[in-house]
């Protein structure tokens, strides 16, 4: 009888171990889940901080430059699409940054060709608006560049917890799959061409 009750005690002592690693398990996840996400925001801010200086910064190249008008209705045009674009932060799959980043891309693109174009411009480069609206532009670009590094350590970190042994486990069992990371831009590999 009394071996009964140990066996008894043993096994109810494992099985709550297990329940509490198992809980454990599944709130860590939890965690490092709310973390992604919340650096996710984040990259949303920033992002969304530089579509809002477009605007001004193409009303002011309108307004002091007879600037080339297919450079500003790329901007436009490029702001517009990468605005349309909205991640649900539940449902950070590679494929979803993916095109997010893109539409990002065309932006930073257009961007480039437009501060590229305005040095042939000497008069906008005097406005005090462009260098303000410029030197915003490239605080706001260093932002981005911080908050997709921290989003891509969450997510590493993440992924490294729904992919990692028993964890993967709890992680299979209540749906939570990997996360996408952000990636270097295709055009980012060739290097640019200076010419004097």
């Amino acid at each position: 009888m009394k071996t009964s009750y140990i066996v008894i005690g043993v096994i109810l002592f494992i099985l709550f171990i297990g329940g509490c690693g198992c809980v454990s398990s599944y709130n860590s996840i939890v965690g490092l889940d709310q973390k992604a996400q919340s650096k996710w925001g984040t990259v949303q801010t920033d992002y969304q901080r530089r579509a809002d200086l477009v605007p001004n910064l193409v009303a002011t190249v309108k307004g002091v430059a007879n600037f080339e008008k297919s450079t500003l209705v790329d901007v436009t045009n490029a702001r517009a699409r990468a605005t349309s674009i909205q991640v649900d932060p539940t449902k950070l799959t590679p494929e979803t940054i993916q095109k997010y980043q893109a539409a990002q891309g065309q932006l930073s693109s257009a961007l480039s060709r437009l501060l590229v174009a305005s040095e042939r411009y000497p008069e906008l480069k005097a406005t005090d608006n462009f260098s303000a609206l410029q030197a915003q532009l490239e605080g706001t670009e260093n932002r981005i560049a911080v908050s997709r590094r921290d989003f891509n350590d969450a997510v590493q970190e993440y992924n490294t917890k729904v992919r990692s042994f028993p964890s993967n486990i709890m992680a299979n069992m209540f749906g939570f799959g990997p996360k996408g990371y952000f990636q270097a831009d295709a055009a980012s590999a060739n290097a640019p061409k200076v010419q004097f």
